[in-house]
């Protein structure tokens, strides 16, 4: 077994001349490809899977591959791990994010509680009827209606507005409603 300590020591000698005329990616590039197998242990050490070390290293090498360096790495090796350790944990985050097959299935499963077509015409039909009912009642109690179920107004404020007592106000809105549910029930039954 590999300690720690001679890690850092293989990573120092990584770190050392030798590596002088390339550039800062290069050096990374041949950093993963000599030393592959022990970076891809300490990663499965680290991460609990050699398939997801050999992954990340992978797109280490591919990211790499495609990068500016910016600035002097002192230690190559540590460099390349770090970058494999984060891609191994960026990949672990997205894999936990994305629904798996029984949340997939369950999904497609979930009713779907929007009208469909029928129940739109119905919808609409209704309200057509309902207008139509509405335009039968005397011109006071069809604006009493409204006003206490559009404009959601109180008894007391119908009853300024029209000049009337609250109780006329109560009397002819029970009426209206009455009215309107019996002429759309008996209307609705014909259709």
């Amino acid at each position: 077994m590999v300690s720690r300590t001679d890690n850092q020591r293989q990573d120092q000698r990584d770190a050392a001349p030798g590596q002088e005329g390339r550039s800062d990616s290069e050096t990374l590039l041949a950093v993963l490809i000599e030393r592959y197998s022990d970076l891809k242990q300490r990663l499965a050490r680290r991460l609990g899977s050699a398939d997801w070390a050999e992954d990340a290293l992978q797109d280490t090498y591919l990211r790499i591959n495609g990068m500016e360096v910016v600035g002097r790495i002192r230690n190559p090796t540590a460099y390349v791990i770090r970058a494999a350790f984060n891609i191994a944990l960026n990949q672990r985050r997205t894999e936990n994010r994305r629904l798996g097959a029984p949340e997939i299935e369950a999904l497609l499963h979930i009713a779907d509680d929007a009208p469909d077509a029928l129940r739109i015409i119905e919808g609409r039909a209704d309200i057509v009827r309902l207008k139509e009912v509405m335009a039968e009642l005397p011109p006071r109690a069809r604006e009493i209606l409204l006003a206490a179920r559009l404009d959601v107004l109180s008894r007391q404020q119908i009853a300024q507005r029209f000049g009337i007592s609250v109780s006329m106000v109560e009397k002819e809105l029970k009426w209206a409603q009455e009215y309107c549910a019996d002429r759309f029930r008996s209307g609705r039954g014909k259709s």
